[in-house]
């Protein structure tokens, strides 16, 4: 039988990137199924069925307290076990923009020290995404960069040719904060995934961080939308851009397509 990669993007209320969540693991030839969390709160066997998740952006629960932190509490008090279980078994799991504060306050970033394996409940937030230095909401497309020794799954071999080094973002809570000594662990892990270029860091994140990863490689929350990069169209200038550059993935696509190339030693049950 072919090995077919099924991706679950989990939905709830104020989640409104789920659709471009879908096409992106479309696109790079996963098939797809949605679930609301409070489905999967009552039947979380439902996760061992998949290689693949993902936890939209959007404004999860209204944002009500603070960004991603109802759906957080949730995921902390009834769905941490699952996921855990399904990143044990090795499930690549992407968290981008509300995905990344809701991933790092339930616990599943940065995550465990490697080969520490996954507790059993889950450790408080070490790492957090506050207000944007300039305390507004930001809707651009600002240039990045991958740390040479990320171990992510999903950036993994990513190098982009000038111009197309480019990622979208919208939001207003997305200020990567840590210690000091946080943020070298995570520098020396490899779990810093994702960068802001140059002087792109309109956020004012410490140490310009994008993203990170667990020290599996395999969960990735970013800021970011690699989503909404799938095609050339998206491209805020892609009628400028070399036509055999257009040829190829865009550098959002190769990102799924790296994951889903991952999951062909992925089990489910």
């Amino acid at each position: 039988m072919a090995h077919v990669t099924n991706a679950l993007v989990i939905t709830a209320p104020g989640i409104n990137c789920d659709l471009e969540l879908c096409h992106a693991f479309e696109a790079a030839g996963a098939k797809v199924d949605t679930a609301h969390l409070q489905r999967l709160i009552r039947e979380p066997a439902i996760i061992n069925r998949y290689r693949l998740i993902g936890l939209p952006g959007g404004f999860s629960y209204g944002d009500d307290i603070a960004a991603g932190r109802v759906m957080a509490q949730l995921i902390r008090q009834s769905l941490y076990p699952a996921l855990a279980a399904a990143i044990e078994r090795g499930v690549p799991m992407i968290t981008p923009c509300n995905g990344f504060q809701i991933a790092v306050q339930s616990g599943l970033l940065p995550g465990p020290d490697a080969g520490a394996g996954w507790p059993e409940e889950p450790a408080a937030p070490s790492v957090a995404l506050t207000q944007n230095s300039a305390a507004r909401f930001n809707d651009i497309w600002t240039r990045f960069e991958i740390p040479a020794n990320s171990r992510c799954v999903w950036t993994r071999g990513l190098r982009c040719q000038p111009g197309t080094d480019v990622i979208p973002c919208a939001h207003g809570e997305g200020r990567f904060v840590a210690d000091e000594d946080t943020i070298a662990l995570l520098e020396a892990n490899g779990q810093i995934a994702i960068r802001y270029a140059g002087g792109d860091n309109f956020n004012g994140s410490m140490g310009a961080i994008a993203g990170i990863c667990d020290a599996s490689g395999l969960v990735f929350g970013l800021m970011p939308h690699p989503e909404r990069y799938t095609r050339w169209t998206q491209h805020p200038t892609w009628t400028r851009l070399d036509p055999a550059v257009r040829n190829g993935d865009t550098p959002g696509l190769r990102m799924f397509k790296a994951a889903v190339a991952h999951t062909m030693g992925v089990s489910v049950r």
